[in-house]
């Protein structure tokens, strides 16, 4: 009996190690169909794409031009996946994203109500400078992003399967936006910097975008290829010592005795929704690269992006010259 336990168990193992070799050869032409059009971004097109890995959405923080709306429009076609964009003003309303319910009239003279679906119902949704759009309308987007649903009228209608929101957002204009709360800021699993091309990479840029032919992006996988993925990433395995380095780095971040040191220059730090979003993506990051187990070093490389946007520091510290990002990184020299 014990035999075919063990026999079972190893065809398991197989199993999954034959589909992380399809799906990793997979999601590495993706990023390789993705670095044919988005140019010198390899770190954002890299943590973009280990965010719809592991299933969640990521907000894009940069300067307007450097090619945002391009890589959700690109990793759209390269996945398979039905993508729209959304220009968030602050006139926007929640029926604007949502959809609305129409009367129809019916030839037999009946009237009755019609729900025509908004660009919410869509695979990989660009929520362009989020924090343009009023707290009500943000409110209605955080629903679909947690709960894969939204209500109107009272009535639930499903989103699409997968569905993922990339949000961007322009560090320097403030005037006039409505700064995203922490209850929603949480819902993204990332917070990616998208920062300036070198120069290899720009003059690449100069000559590749303005002449007769742009280069046009090809899918390499497909919406079910993608959730098979999604499912494959939850079942790899993790060494107790990366678990370990996860939940020791999670909770330094947070005001208390774990912090240490740093405990006085934290306000408040991540939940375990961060401890979980690490969890995921240093999976993913492992497959991206064609391993079966992610190391120590995967969670050293996501901690900041998966960090940042989840903690805040105490006035004393910014006062001080502290930011968020060298906390994280001194956090991070703690476990490797």
């Amino acid at each position: 009996m014990a035999t075919t336990a063990g026999e079972s168990l190893e065809k398991l193992e197989d199993m999954i190690v034959r589909a992380a070799e399809s799906t990793a050869v997979h999601a590495r032409a993706a990023k390789e169909a993705i670095g044919t059009v988005i140019y010198g971004q390899d770190k954002v097109v890299e943590q973009a794409l280990i965010t719809v890995l592991c299933g969640g959405h990521a907000l894009l923080v940069g300067v307007p031009g450097l090619a945002k709306t391009k890589l959700v429009d690109t990793m759209g076609t390269v996945l398979g996946l039905d993508a729209r964009r959304i220009q968030f003003t602050p006139d926007l309303m929640p029926s604007d994203i949502l959809g609305t319910e129409v009367l129809e009239e019916t030839p037999g003279g009946k009237r009755n109500f019609r729900f025509i679906q908004g660009p919410v119902f869509a695979q990989l949704l660009m929520a362009d400078e989020i924090n343009r759009a009023s707290p009500r309308t943000q409110s209605a987007l955080l629903q679909a992003m947690q709960e894969h649903h939204v209500t109107v009228a009272g009535a639930r209608h499903d989103l699409p399967s997968p569905f993922h929101v990339l949000a961007t957002q322009n560090p320097l204009e403030q005037e006039g936006t409505y700064p995203l709360p922490e209850a929603q800021l949480d819902r993204f699993l990332m917070e990616i910097d998208v920062d300036y091309p070198d120069i290899e990479a720009e003059r690449r840029i100069l000559f590749d975008t303005t002449g007769a032919e742009e280069t046009k992006p090809k899918a390499a996988m497909t919406a079910d290829d993608l959730l098979s993925a999604q499912r494959l990433v939850r079942r790899l395995p993790v060494g107790e010592s990366v678990v370990e380095a996860i939940l020791a780095l999670v909770r330094s971040a947070r005001p208390g005795p774990d912090a240490g040191e740093f405990g006085k220059l934290i306000a408040w730090g991540p939940s375990p929704r961060a401890s979980q979003s690490l969890m995921l993506a240093v999976r993913a990051r492992a497959l991206l690269d064609g391993r079966y187990a992610p190391s120590i070093d995967d969670v050293v490389a996501l901690a900041e992006p998966v960090l940042k946007h989840r903690m805040a520091l105490t006035f004393a510290a910014r006062a001080d010259g502290e930011t968020i990002p060298a906390v994280v990184g001194k956090l991070k020299s703690r476990i490797g």
